[in-house]
């Protein structure tokens, strides 16, 4: 027994001694695998861009330290005071010159409370982990700190000391979207991070340890409070005295306006610097570790006088729950862009302000509706007289219910002509429009104009294109518009003012300048919107202007774009969270903005005027017909454009007054119907009608005609004559079988065959008339 127990011992203690080496090996090779990967300085250089921003005559704008809407200034260790160094090295990292990556006892510390936690309770984060969680944010778990650990044994590997903490504080987050302590400096407080003093050095060195909850313009107090922490200790570890803290703590600080150094225009400063960081590497503006200096076509009084009146809107608006607009303004003459604002308020975070409605993407309304119609009359779908039907139409969509575009009235206006339909937003002319057009071409003219966004399918869009069914943004609106109001020139808007100059007449063009000319025309034109409008809404001013309003469905966004002969401005009012406003339309929304804007625009000189279409001459139609007016003519006598070719036509005949079988339906819902009364016809019931009736159950079907004298009028059903004459209506008990109704007066006659059938038979055909679209 006493020999068995040394062996026993002795034997535990080689294993013992064997897994501590084989430990201390596998330690070792996991340990030296960084140095196999390591990450040197240059895998992490930050190549932001600075910019300093003008407008066009030269006026501040502001400076943008970096792209992604975040503001970094790139500076080497040297230019940072050594106060902040030594404060953040206090604060976060107090032995960060003694030890490696890890702090050890302090991470076996933090394992072991987060064994017994079961999650992350007190943290053992040198400065180089701290770096390797900003370069991969991840959340603070337990496999994540391993994950962290492995990155900063890479970092140690590749990087000196310097080079670690150098990279940590040009990345620190500094509060709302700055990073780095030289874009917190300049911010803040209007100066460089190699100017600040100990005060300065002390609030921002306490700023990283919660950059949100201690933003020094929201929580001054709480960041002074972490000052003071940072304070005692730079005394504790003798890097300042007592004396010197105590007056640091009580020095009092100017902060620089919380825009951030911008004093203008950010969301067109973000919009910009990005572009330009993302442009080509061979560009001169494109030179990492400078500052460049930017002159942009933007006018600062103009943009300024916007950013307040949307605020004033908003502020009128607040009780219909309206909360955000966007504008901006384009110069025809050049394509320069004049004004852009993204929002009431860039800086308010509460209320979404940095959202750039500029750029969002949302549902258009009728504002898509010109191209649609300047297409159809390019192609030579429709002429300027057209009549277009504005009534009750059903469209048969797979896998859904029938479709029956309707305008917000709900009302139908029966025959229109193309003006009227357009200026007044009439959503059944534009539906069947689109149907002629079809869906395809008229998507692939709308990414000519620039509507890069629309990117699914015709189908995906459907009929529902031609009201705004697809996402756009206000710029591509806008842009759009610029095409129209230069007759069709494609062009693209500029920013940059070296860059600008007039619009060449050889430029690239859609069509030809007519049918841009003719639709201005008709967008121009007060009394043409009346009917929507009214004569005397926000749209109408003292000199020529073409507009056009959109309103998306559930009212979640309003717009109004359109342009004089010198600028084309477009607005946007609604809620960037999609929610929908409270009895607000494009002419109560986004109208009195632009409304305000472009009389500021004009307020020391008025526009030209648009030019007339060229080859176009205008003559008297009947409202109702688009005709040559005649004696019966029921809708008013105005004047409309004929192509020069179509004069003689114009005059050939005598035109008659017919409606076709499309607007029946329309038809049997007026009380008094006027526009028939040269033709005798039935409108109740319509042709291929059928009934369906319960077994012994009593309805009536009214049977409806309109006559175009008052001779008496003859019933016939089936060919027998009922006794009732010299009536235009009258009801009749629904009685199962096929049916054929004629009425005659004098020498005119008309006849339709209806069906009425028993709820427990198959009918013989269709179960509701379907307009026909063709026509």
């Amino acid at each position: 027994m006493n020999r068995i127990l040394p062996q026993i011992l002795a034997c535990f203690r080689h294993r013992a001694i064997r897994t501590i080496f084989i430990l201390f090996c596998l330690g070792g090779i996991v340990r030296s695998l960084p140095y196999f990967a390591p990450i040197h300085a240059e895998d992490i250089q930050q190549k932001d861009v600075a910019f300093e921003f003008s407008d066009r005559n030269h006026l501040p704008l502001g400076t943008v330290l970096s792209s992604d809407q975040n503001q970094t200034a790139i500076v080497t260790l040297s230019q940072v005071s050594p106060n902040f160094i030594n404060g953040i090295i206090a604060a976060e990292d107090q032995r960060y010159y003694q030890h490696g990556a890890i702090d050890y006892i302090a991470l076996i510390r933090s394992i072991l409370e987060a064994f017994q936690a079961k999650k992350i309770v007190s943290g053992a984060s040198t400065i180089t982990m701290q770096l390797a969680r900003l370069l991969e944010p991840a959340p603070r778990t337990l496999p994540n700190k391993f994950g962290e650990i492995w990155l900063s044994w890479r970092l140690s590997a590749g990087m000196n000391q310097q080079q670690i903490l150098e990279a940590y504080i040009n990345r620190l987050p500094m509060g709302g979207n700055l990073y780095g302590v030289e874009a917190a400096a300049k911010t803040y407080f209007n100066t460089s991070a190699s100017e600040l003093n100990l005060a300065q050095a002390s609030l921002l060195a306490a700023l990283p340890n919660d950059p949100t909850d201690l933003n020094p313009y929201d929580n001054l107090l709480g960041l002074k409070k972490r000052q003071n922490y940072v304070l005692k200790r730079m005394v504790e570890d003798g890097y300042i005295t007592s004396i010197q803290a105590e007056r640091a703590a009580q020095e009092k600080l100017t902060f620089q306006p919380k825009q951030q150094g911008i004093i203008a225009a950010p969301h067109f400063l973000f919009w910009l610097t990005e572009k330009l960081t993302h442009s080509s590497a061979s560009d001169p503006l494109i030179q990492n570790g400078s500052t460049h200096y930017i002159k942009t076509t933007l006018d600062r009084p103009l943009q300024q006088f916007i950013e307040s009146q949307i605020q004033q809107i908003i502020i009128s608006l607040k009780d219909h729950n309206v909360h955000h607009a966007a504008a901006i303004v384009i110069d025809n003459h050049s394509g320069d862009v004049l004004a852009y604002v993204g929002s009431a308020d860039y800086f308010n975070t509460d209320k979404l302000g940095r959202n750039d409605g500029v750029q969002a993407l949302r549902q258009p309304g009728s504002t898509l509706k010109p191209f649609l119609y300047e297409l159809a009359l390019a192609e030579g779908i429709i002429q300027p007289n057209t009549i277009l039907a504005d009534v009750p139409s059903y469209y048969g969509i797979p896998g859904a219910k029938l479709y029956s575009p309707t305008d917000y009235s709900e009302t139908f206006l029966g025959p229109v002509r193309v003006r009227v339909a357009l200026a007044n937003s009439l959503n059944v002319p534009a539906v069947k429009l689109l149907e002629k057009v079809t869906v395809p071409v008229f998507l692939e003219r709308l990414k000519q104009l620039g509507f890069q966004h629309l990117i699914h399918s015709p189908d995906y869009y459907g009929l529902g294109l031609s009201l705004g069914s697809g996402e756009v943004s206000l710029w591509e609106l806008a842009k759009a518009y610029l095409i129209m109001a230069n007759q069709g020139k494609i062009i693209n808007p500029n920013v940059i003012l070296s860059q600008s100059q007039l619009i060449d007449p050889n430029l690239p063009s859609i069509d030809t300048a007519v049918p841009w000319q003719l639709i201005t025309n008709m967008l121009s034109d007060p009394h043409a919107r009346s009917y929507s409008f009214g004569i005397d809404s926000v749209l109408n001013l003292p000199f020529p202007v073409a507009v056009k309003t959109g309103t998306s469905s559930n009212y979640r966004d309003t717009w109004t774009v359109g342009f004089t002969t010198d600028y084309t401005v477009a607005t946007w009012v609604g809620n960037f969270d999609g929610e929908g406003m409270q009895n607000v339309s494009g002419v109560t929304g986004a109208a009195p903005l632009w409304n305000r804007i472009v009389l500021y625009l004009h307020e020391t000189q008025e526009p030209a005027n648009f030019s007339k279409p060229l080859g176009f001459v205008q003559l008297p139609i009947c409202a109702t017909t688009g005709l040559r007016p005649t004696s019966d003519c029921s809708g008013g006598i105005v004047l409309e454009y004929f192509d020069l070719k179509s004069v003689s036509k114009y005059h050939q005949k005598l035109p008659q007054i017919k409606l076709n079988s499309e607007y029946n339906e329309w038809l049997s819902r007026q009380s008094h119907p006027q526009l028939t009364k040269n033709q005798l016809k039935i409108i109740s019931p319509q042709a291929d009608d059928y009934f369906v009736i319960n077994s012994g159950e009593t309805s009536e079907l009214e049977f409806k005609i309109t006559t175009p004298s008052q001779q008496p009028v003859e019933w016939w059903l089936n060919g027998k004559k009922l006794k009732l004459q010299s009536a235009n209506s009258f009801f009749w008990s629904l009685q199962p079988g096929q049916w054929t109704l004629t009425v005659k007066q004098g020498t005119q006659q008309d006849t339709v065959d209806f069906q009425v059938q028993i709820a427990d038979k198959k009918p013989y055909h269709r179960g509701f008339s379907l307009v026909d679209t063709n026509q």
